[in-house]
């Protein structure tokens, strides 16, 4: 049976890749492959498959020449075997750090002598069997190395022993800065004599002491397997069905999301996306003054995906689906269950008593589809969950949990910027911010986003009791007029709708956003970080789809000046209305560390939910049965 047009590469098209990259002639000894992924066909072609005619195969790639200090993109045709553009970027872009180069700089951090010379002089560390080194993007501060050298500005830890919590003892003191070109140590910056913190942070398993007793078995049972199928990555669940992609810089993603209703296969979302995140921290002392991340245009978040394991990371019957990616080298690499798939109780769908029907209560159970990935970048671990709903709801949660990136106190220091959270260790304040493109295609691609406020009515004769408030619907004509902030006192939402399409009701159909938990960035406007992620200038973006306009903060954000990205697309002004739209969602989580977040953070929840509003006739999951009986013989429908 042919594949999807838009399933990923699979393990051996992505080797058919590297070796028509290596064999072409600009591809030298110093050239690195950053990635590999799908170059997806134009939508027309998707929106008119048949599901039974092969498609060409095309593959996009980002390569880094070390020797040239370049980066370059192609395009290979996979079904002719044929490298159709090489293309060099722009002068002084930076792609996504490999995983190798990873590996590379802490194995040249620790051979490093003046890092050794300083971790004697500050620490009087001889060995550095023990030191643990995360590498960290170098940004841009304006500096003429920052736009021409590819840097990293790795932190440092001690370890006590080679499975200890290294992130309890930070190397406060130092800071090596790494030319990844070269992969040498340039220079090692000293700022001064700071303690190592003596108390050990461990939270593994085997050096918790007296751990709880009193925890029964809660087992999830499916006796007769899922409710979904999955046919290579097309994945079908009730009423939904969709193709479950992934790549090595956004990680999980979703495709052409449809819902059968009625016999009627109706397209909802076309694509959707994390594009970029950053984590800005907010200490300016200069040994933290430096740190933010954009996890996804730096680190890429497919490639700092976990490989899942039944029982921990998902429970109840699950299919798991790997990642085909490869090293920087070509080799190939697999990360065996990246993507989890399985389906979960969530409580009541819906219920009604009768108080004249005592006997015949309705209720019924509700289930979601939840497909996942969880990538672990240096310290922090991020959830990413798509939930998929038997009312036509879609949800995206967020979870963030791993370990707080950490710094040293002085005796008797209580720092203005972060949370004291052991003896001489502490944790600085800092925010998270996401972006999530989108590409909604709402029974067809002519779409128009409204922004929704309701407010109260005028007092006068019809209103003489001022109880009145209704919801005000304003279309958004061009990008300008979609640049938005949450605004909570006019419950602000926004509805994507389609207008050339009517329900039973004569009204457009249309797909609601409900933002979740939110913030704003703290830092200043023109802070470094900010002017290389504009993104989080505006909670919500709109701009008509253009296939190379993909990633918030733009194709190269590592190490860049600044100035791609949304903020550059929009600058024209494009019309949005009754056009094919993309939605950009930007929402972040703000984190004052508390002593519980340590030595391990509990999870944090931030996310946003999508309601189908005027999509459906009545209730789509009105056609739900009730529970088979349980054990004493009811059904949930009496219970």
């Amino acid at each position: 049976m042919p594949i999807h047009p838009l399933e990923p590469l699979s393990a051996s098209e992505v080797q058919r890749a590297v070796q028509l990259l290596k064999g072409f002639s600009d591809f030298t000894e110093t050239t690195r492959i950053i990635s590999i992924s799908l170059r997806e066909p134009d939508k027309s072609f998707v929106y008119e498959w048949n599901g039974s005619d092969g498609s060409e195969r095309q593959a996009e790639a980002v390569l880094f020449d070390n020797a040239q200090n370049r980066a370059f993109t192609a395009r290979l045709n996979l079904s002719t075997s044929q490298i159709l553009e090489w293309k060099a970027a722009p002068a002084n872009s930076q792609p996504t750090l490999s995983m190798d180069e990873q590996v590379e700089c802490e194995q040249a951090v620790l051979a490093s002598e003046a890092f050794r010379t300083a971790l004697h002089k500050h620490y009087g560390i001889t060995d550095t069997s023990l030191v643990m080194v995360d590498i960290w993007s170098a940004g841009n501060y304006g500096t003429e190395e920052d736009s021409t050298r590819r840097l990293t500005r790795p932190l440092c830890f001690l370890r006590s022993d080679r499975t200890d919590n290294g992130y309890a003892r930070p190397i406060e003191g130092i800071r090596p800065v790494v030319d990844l070109n070269t992969m040498k140590v340039i220079r090692v910056e000293e700022f001064g004599e700071w303690p190592l913190p003596p108390l050990p942070g461990n939270y593994a398993s085997d050096r918790v002491l007296n751990q709880r007793t009193d925890i029964k078995p809660l087992e999830i049972a499916q006796p007769g397997g899922p409710s979904f199928t999955l046919d290579g990555r097309r994945l079908q669940w009730q009423n939904w069905n969709f193709v479950v992609g992934f790549n090595a810089r956004e990680g999980l993603t979703i495709h052409d999301v449809r819902y059968c209703d009625q016999g009627r296969n109706r397209p909802i979302l076309y694509r959707a996306s994390l594009t970029e995140m950053v984590v800005p921290y907010g200490d300016p002392r200069p040994t933290q003054v430096r740190k933010n991340a954009f996890d996804v245009g730096e680190y890429g978040m497919g490639m700092c995906a976990n490989s899942l394991k039944f029982g921990c990371d998902c429970v109840g019957h699950i299919a798991y689906l790997d990642a085909n990616l490869c090293d920087s080298r070509g080799g190939a690499l697999t990360i065996e269950n990246a993507i989890c798939i399985h389906e979960e109780d969530y409580g009541i769908l819906w219920k009604h008593t009768d108080r004249r029907l005592p006997d015949s209560p309705e209720v019924r159970r509700s289930r979601r589809l939840v497909v996942s990935s969880i990538s672990t970048v240096e310290n922090y671990e991020y959830g990413f969950f798509w939930y998929f709903y038997q009312d036509g709801n879609i949800q995206f949660e967020i979870k963030l949990t791993g370990i707080l990136s950490l710094g040293s106190v002085r005796e008797g220091e209580q720092p203005k910027h972060g949370t004291v959270i052991a003896p001489l260790l502490y944790a600085p304040n800092h925010q998270h911010f996401f972006n999530v493109r989108l590409d909604f295609g709402i029974d067809g691609v002519t779409n128009t986003v409204q922004r929704i406020d309701v407010v109260g009515d005028v007092v006068d004769e019809n209103n003489s009791f001022e109880n009145a408030f209704s919801a005000q619907a304003t279309n958004l004509i061009t990008e300008n007029d979609a640049k938005a902030h949450l605004n909570l006192e006019t419950a602000r939402t926004w509805k994507i709708v389609n207008p050339t399409v009517r329900n039973a009701m004569g009204a457009p159909v249309g797909y609601k956003f409900f933002p979740g938990d939110n913030a704003f960035p703290l830092a200043s406007s023109n802070a470094w970080w900010r002017r290389r992620a504009r993104f989080v200038d505006h909670h919500v973006w709109v701009t008509p789809y253009q296939e190379d306009e993909r990633y918030a903060a733009g194709d190269f954000p590592n190490q860049s000046s600044g100035g791609d990205g949304l903020n550059r697309w929009t600058e024209s002004n494009r019309s949005i209305e009754n056009r094919d739209v993309v939605f950009w969602y930007t929402f972040g989580h703000t984190h004052i560390p508390r002593p519980e977040d340590y030595p391990v953070m509990p999870t944090a929840y931030i996310g946003f939910l999508l309601k189908p509003n005027g999509f459906f006739d009545l209730n789509p999951a009105n056609d739900v049965p009730p529970s088979k009986p349980a054990k004493n013989g009811t059904h949930c429908s009496k219970c």
